[in-house]
């Protein structure tokens, strides 16, 4: 192992991949930026060119624009409310309010730092146990997987105001009633309405840039804000400082430290993903959060910024696992770096780091690198970025429904999905008028597909019985945990009015 590491080392260091590690960084940050492009686009594009070089070199090209592209997402979500890539959409819940209160500088360094933590902490995990979590990821059946999707959805109640659990419960299950559209497993149409575009489903990244960023272009028309003092500064293109406390580090480090090894292990599990890694972090940050702290998730939360930006890129470089250890993706990009690997003639799995250990361990080193590259090119390109505050809004907003139609149509050259996402958008602004929550229904839609499959490959290896959900122990924990997660809630409620009971019948008899 350490002479593979050695060799990996010595490859990840030569100046052809240096280069590689930066060219790859570079451009995936500001594909990241761009709404609707994504880093599978980005990899796509980058196979041809990498074919007349070595595959360690192409590899880390391509791993620099996947966690450059997770990277550089964030700015988009936090600046104009428009997610560059899906896993970035958690970061626009406090990071898009802390921009529009004047504090995208700080914002931005905090959405920087903590993928810079998330990845290299991410990073030190694979280099020590890359080749042991492969027997994990390994372990985990669909029962599993469908335990851990329920675990999941508990996450809604970090997307819930006070008084609104209902409506958030109402709006995931909105979500998970969007995610049947399309084909079954079976091959049987849902919701279709004999219209082919509609055979594979609907597009996340439709959604969320319905959503989120075209909704708020079109209600910065329909209803323009009352600027307060701070916003006005912000669209004077005043980023306020980007300067963090030391009393804010101390309450975002152990955060970071959470969601980095939560964002890790779910990158780890095949088929998970940034996406689902950031949701998760978010919710777990806010039921661990003080009552006086979950008032401020969703209104500019520097816990909910952290969270999600930290596990997003954590799982990007835990999504290696699965890819190299056992040539499984675990996601649309890793999909296509599998094919870009065996184009190559090497091929993933157990044998991997024994058979092409400079391939292996170039790879895993080379995201140290990357890190550091893209915190020292991001922390200097804050002013200049934060920049885009200060357009007015005549030609901002129609630079976002630009950027958002355009992004959606280049994903899959069909004109009924704008269409579908303007009807979408429009659905979207009444829901906001009434103040319903629209991410319990992107939560609902994300872990919806995966749910199903989960559940029907488990209903079929035990013949139509439930009894998988507690046969198996690691099933069983999981939904244990689902269970208590749950009930905390009433039962803090309930002690908390007995004693308040207690406190009134003893302030009676003083």
């Amino acid at each position: 192992m350490l002479d593979g590491i050695l060799q990996g080392l010595s490859t990840a260091v030569s100046p052809i991949n240096l280069v590689m590690v930066f060219v790859g960084c570079f451009a995936g940050t500001f594909i990241g930026m761009l709404p609707g492009l994504g880093p599978i686009s980005a990899i796509a594009l980058m196979i041809p060119i990498t074919y007349g070089f070595d595959p360690a070199t192409g590899m880390i090209l391509m791993a620099g624009v996947y966690y450059g592209a997770i990277f550089g997402g964030s700015t988009s979500s936090i600046l104009i409310n428009a997610p560059g890539v899906a896993g970035t959409v958690a970061t626009a819940f406090d990071g898009y309010p802390l921009a529009k209160q004047g504090h995208a500088g700080k914002a931005l360094a905090i959405a920087a730092y903590s993928s810079f933590s998330g990845g290299t902490i991410a990073a030190i995990f694979l280099l020590i146990a890359a080749p042991a979590l492969a027997s994990v990821a390994l372990s985990f059946q669909s029962a599993d997987y469908f335990a851990l999707m329920i675990l999941g959805l508990t996450a809604v109640s970090a997307f819930a105001g006070k008084g609104k659990f209902l409506i958030a419960i109402l709006m995931t299950m909105l979500g998970l009633m969007l995610s049947t559209i399309g084909q079954d497993q079976s091959g049987i149409q849902r919701f279709t309405f004999g219209a082919i575009d509609l055979i594979d489903g609907l597009s996340f990244l439709l959604l969320a840039m319905a959503t989120f960023a075209l909704s708020e272009a079109l209600m910065v028309v329909l209803k323009p804000e009352a600027k307060s003092k701070e916003a006005e500064e912000a669209t004077k293109g005043n980023l306020g400082s980007m300067k963090i406390s030391r009393e804010e580090v101390k309450d975002l480090a152990p955060v970071v430290a959470r969601s980095s090894v939560l964002g890790f292990f779910i990158g780890v599990l095949p088929g998970a993903g940034a996406t689902i890694a950031s949701f998760l972090a978010y919710g777990m940050e806010r039921n661990f959060a003080s009552a006086k702290e979950k008032l401020k998730f969703g209104k500019g939360s520097l816990r909910g910024l952290a969270a999600p930006e930290t596990a997003n890129n954590a799982a990007s470089s835990g999504s290696f696992v699965p890819l190299l250890t056992l040539g499984i993706p675990g996601s649309g990009t890793t999909a296509v770096m599998l094919g870009a690997l065996i184009s190559y003639g090497v091929q993933p799995g157990p044998r991997l780091f024994v058979e092409n250990p400079a391939v292996f361990w170039s790879v895993i080193i080379s995201m140290y690198i990357g890190n550091i590259i893209l915190l020292v090119l991001n922390l200097p390109l804050i002013p200049y970025i934060a920049r885009l505050l200060s357009l007015p809004k005549q030609i901002l907003t129609p630079l976002i429904l630009f950027f958002s139609l355009i992004g959606v149509y280049l994903v899959s050259a069909n004109t009924m999905d704008i269409q579908i996402m303007v009807l979408v958008a429009i659905i979207a602004i009444f829901l906001r008028l009434i103040d319903f929550p629209l991410a319990p229904m992107l939560l609902g839609f994300i872990l919806g597909g995966l749910m199903e499959d989960n559940l029907r490959r488990s209903l079929d290896i035990y013949d139509g019985e439930i009894s998988f959900m507690w046969e198996r122990p690691l099933t069983a924990s999981i939904l244990a945990i689902t269970a208590v997660i749950l009930l905390a809630p009433m039962i803090k409620g309930v002690l908390d009015i007995r004693r308040n009971k207690a406190l009134k019948v003893n302030d009676g008899e003083g």
